[in-house]
């Protein structure tokens, strides 16, 4: 990589740039100036003015904010590939004039930006600026200056580092913080409060509402424009939350009919409904099929019968929970809206009627219903998590019973023995009375962030705060800041989000690529990896065998040289490769990081791929044995409707480190359910000799911790979904994990009960 160093002093910072002579690459052919700074609409965005002498030859750009001294989150990042900048016009490939927007920048201060120009050939090079910025009015909101109850240190590790926060204190919320408690962003339309207003972050863009409009601003330059406009469907306002829905996002409008009990879920990209969910119809048909009479309980706006205040789509069964504060939380399935159980303290009004108290779930001993809760979200084992206001109903009579601290909990269902059972709460030694609002969402397994949005809420005499918390995955508290408050406004509800690593366009959450590493023998003890391409549109990927290169990382016995071959789904050959330097994508490959490091092992560029079923078989040139590494990967293709919808991966499994291991990872964007199995016995019968009797599969996440494992796939809490979605391994002894997984890096291991050995599979099913 080339580093520009030579100074040019221009009013709005410090360009340090070179012009190469031309070399033998693109990086060096290419000269690219930075020629000015021009400020945002904010002080937390702005837009390099940038001037290439060709850029074609360029694949993509990033910029990387320096932290400011005493700051311990990861540095700020975004890289915008050449074609999104020249979609969103930001790019002029006649002139060679780039307009490149940054944002995260701090506020009232010099910014060190490092520019990394990335090129199509491989090469790159860097360059270096100082953005100086305004310093910004938080309008009393505190949040220039929290009171930091639990800084930050270098001693802490978190999986987050920034995270959107869902206020309406002054005329700039919401807003975007960092884990060192500083402001990085703020929106360009002022929002009101969750009563009346609602706002998320998603697909690198922020929404919003006003009235019955729905805006998207984007993040890189803080523009916007109107999504869509409900009044045309009854909505008066939008309030509460957005969340993510099936394939769209769930908004909560107030219409003439209704108060705070429909949800519409809508297209994130056009704003058009896709679903609607009534709550009041679909309670009341409830009520009346089971002989109860809902005018007791339903009741049209203005009555505040419902209050809902969250929702969560379930992939993993296909259903929508969502929260009502005065009630309960309910789920419901999401094609036919029929109601598949109630959670809820019983004391409160809904629990006098048979006709709801039939879809009730109990608690286990030891465990609390929650009451007037907040946020529900899915955790990565499809727990149900939530933040426990412990605020009565104040609508509907009997009320129920009051708490007066706040925790959040998380609860496993058992949905056929009807019970939830409370596997963690952070109750704070039952000292903070929260009783509105607030939120606590799962980033990585088990690091959360807590939003207490109205500390002290309706005591007398006390001033309220608002707070955020976050907590890592073994329990610790990693930072804890406090805020002033008027009502929920100053930190209604908050959201982790990743801003260490943006992509431009953003990566779907799904399934991107999959490594199996396992012994390459004779007979059926080959490795061999599959996988299926779901959509319309051919697709394109790229196979790896590997083995020599294996030695750097500690490995022994390593596969000498690797041979890879491809069949479709007739079980025709339609590539194959020993070598990957003689295959006819080498070029594409070494140009796009995939090129292996040894000349024996083998690759192939698979273009234009139609959807189907494809296997990849590794075995040894010569009939040599080793430990080899068989990969596929998902090359990105912007406008293709197709994805990898599930790999898999078969080898034999040893003692000790002669295991099967499969590693997956999931894309940029939001959470991916997935179900991954571990096939032994159940192979027996499809002709393969010596299967694994009895598969152990245990997940583990990119820091090599354990967050999943199972033996035998129906002694799992979560094999009702398994099975649902029609993937119940045919024996028992077979291992099967549902997972709802953020992006990133995740591996699984295949190993035999009680020492076992034989031959395994594991695949992953990405659940659309």
């Amino acid at each position: 990589m080339k580093k520009l160093f030579a100074s040019i002093m221009i009013v709005t910072g410090l360009v340090l740039l070179v012009v190469p002579f031309a070399g033998s690459n693109q990086a060096d052919d290419t000269t690219i100036g930075i020629i000015g700074y021009t400020a945002g609409v904010t002080p937390f965005v702005g837009k390099l003015n940038l001037m290439a002498s060709n850029t074609t030859v360029l694949k993509e750009i990033q910029f990387t904010i320096t932290p400011k001294p005493g700051s311990f989150a990861r540095p700020l990042s975004g890289t915008y590939a050449n074609y999104y900048l020249v979609d969103r016009g930001f790019e002029n490939q006649q002139t060679g004039a780039i307009t490149l927007p940054v944002y995260g920048l701090y506020a009232g201060r010099a910014n060190i930006l490092t520019l990394t120009y990335r090129f199509n050939d491989g090469s790159s090079k860097q360059a270096n600026f100082a953005a100086t910025t305004a310093s910004f009015n938080d309008e009393g909101c505190g949040y220039n200056n929290p009171t930091r109850l639990f800084p930050r240190s270098n001693s802490t590790a978190l999986s987050y580092d920034y995270f959107f926060d869902r206020s309406a204190c002054g005329d700039f919320s919401p807003v975007i913080l960092d884990t060192d408690g500083n402001l990085r962003w703020v929106s360009t339309i002022p929002t009101q409060s969750a009563l009346f207003a609602s706002s998320t972050f998603f697909d690198n863009a922020i929404f919003v509402t006003q009235g019955p409009r729905l805006y998207r601003i984007e993040l890189d330059d803080g523009s916007s424009h109107l999504l869509a406009d409900y009044s045309g469907v009854d909505v008066v306002n939008l309030h509460h939350n957005i969340d993510p829905g099936k394939t769209g996002v769930l908004i909560e409008p107030d219409t003439h009919a209704w108060f705070e009990s429909v949800i519409l879920e809508v297209d994130e990209a056009d704003g058009h409904v896709l679903k609607t969910f009534t709550m009041g119809d679909i309670i009341s048909a409830a009520m009346i099929a089971g002989g109860d009479d809902p005018s007791q309980f339903v009741h049209p706006s203005p009555v505040d019968w419902f209050h809902n205040n969250g929702a969560v789509y379930n992939r993993a069964d296909d259903s929508v929970i969502i929260s009502s504060r005065e009630n309960f939380l309910i789920c419901l399935d999401y094609e036919t809206q029929a109601i598949k159980w109630i959670f809820g303290d019983p004391t409160k009004k809904w629990y006098q009627f048979p006709s709801l108290r039939k879809f009730a779930l109990t608690v286990a001993p030891g465990s609390v219903f929650p009451i007037g809760q907040h946020a529900p979200s899915i955790t990565f084992d499809q727990g149900l998590l939530l933040f426990d206001n412990g605020q009565k109903s104040l609508v509907q009579m009997p009320a129920g019973d009051q708490r007066e601290f706040a925790s959040p909990r998380k609860y496993r269902l058992d949905l056929t023995a009807k019970t939830a059972t409370e596997v963690w709460n952070f109750p704070m030694s039952q000292n903070v009375h929260c009783p509105f609002c607030s939120s606590i969402y799962e980033d990585a397994p088990y690091n959360y962030l807590i939003d207490y949005a109205i500390v002290n809420g309706g005591l007398p005499g006390v001033p309220t705060f608002g707070q955020f918390m976050g907590l890592d995955a073994a329990g610790d508290t990693v930072f804890r800041y406090q805020y002033p408050t008027q009502g929920c406004n100053t930190a209604y509800n908050s959201i982790p989000i990743h801003l260490e690593s943006t992509k431009f366009p953003a990566v779907a959450a799904r399934v991107q690529n999959l490594s199996t590493r396992g012994t390459v023998a004779s007979g059926d003890n080959v490795l061999i990896n599959g996988f299926i391409i779901s959509g319309t549109d051919p697709k394109t990927v790229v196979v790896r065998a590997l083995g020599p290169s294996l030695s750097a990382f500690g490995l022994s016995g390593v596969l000498a040289d690797p041979v890879l071959t491809v069949r479709n789904s007739s079980g025709t050959v339609i590539a194959s490769n020993d070598n990957w330097q003689t295959d006819v994508g080498a070029t594409f490959m070494a140009q796009n990081g995939l090129a292996p490091s040894n000349p024996s092992e083998s690759a192939a560029l698979l273009q234009n791929l139609a959807p189907g079923a494809y296997t990849v078989v590794v075995t040894g040139n010569n009939s040599a044995e080793g430990i080899s590494l068989a990969e596929v990967y998902e090359i990105s293709q912007p406008g293709v409707n197709s994805m990898l919808m599930n790999v898999s991966g078969r080898s034999n499994v040893g003692t000790g480190d002669d295991v099967l291991i499969s590693g997956l990872i999931i894309g940029d964007l939001n959470s991916a359910t997935v179900v991954v199995r571990a096939l032994g016995p159940s192979l027996g019968p499809l002709g393969v000799s010596n299967p694994l009797s009895d598969p152990v599969l245990t997940i583990y996440d990119s820091k090599g911790t354990a967050i999943a494992t199972n033996d035998n796939w129906q002694d799992d809490n979560n094999a009702s979904l398994v099975r649902r979605n029609g993937l119940a391994p045919p024996n028992p002894l077979d291992s099967a994990i549902v997972l709802h997984l953020p992006a990133g890096s995740y591996t699984a291991i295949v190993r035999g009960a009680n020492g076992a050995t034989g031959n395994a599979l594991v695949e992953v099913y990405h659940l659309d």
